[in-house]
């Protein structure tokens, strides 16, 4: 499992890596790793509004469907459009090439609710 120590990490098996006051959002390689091989992502369109802990798109499995839940409120400003094509990219680079959108956080102060990478690795790391 790999879990990079700069990122921040929801209970929902979402990443945030911090741009300004933007929030670029993927899936851990943890949760890769669960799914399986991933068929389909169902993602917001540019301009929606999220709110953090409520669903946000979905990711279609091999073996599931699952939703994707906002770590962040705010408005999102861009879509991996490469997921359109490509989804099995989370599987192969889920913190790179297989990030899914980008958020302009509305509250910046929701990042500190999400866990850093110890407690993220501690909590999932042992499995």
């Amino acid at each position: 499992m790999d879990v990079v120590k700069d990122l921040k990490y929801s209970e929902n098996h979402e990443w945030v890596r911090v741009e300004g006051n933007h929030a670029v959002i993927g899936m851990t390689d943890f949760a890769q790793e669960e799914f399986g091989m991933i068929v389909f992502v169902e993602l917001p369109q540019a301009g929606d509004t999220l709110q953090a802990g409520e669903p946000f798109g979905s990711m279609e499995s091999v073996k599931t469907v699952s939703e994707l839940y906002a770590p962040v409120s705010g408005k999102v400003v861009e879509i991996n459009r490469k997921l359109d094509k490509e989804p099995g990219a989370i599987n192969m680079s889920p913190y790179q090439e297989g990030w899914m959108i980008v958020v302009e956080m509305s509250d910046p102060s929701e990042l500190e609710r999400l866990w850093d990478a110890a407690k993220y690795e501690a909590t999932y790391g042992h499995e």
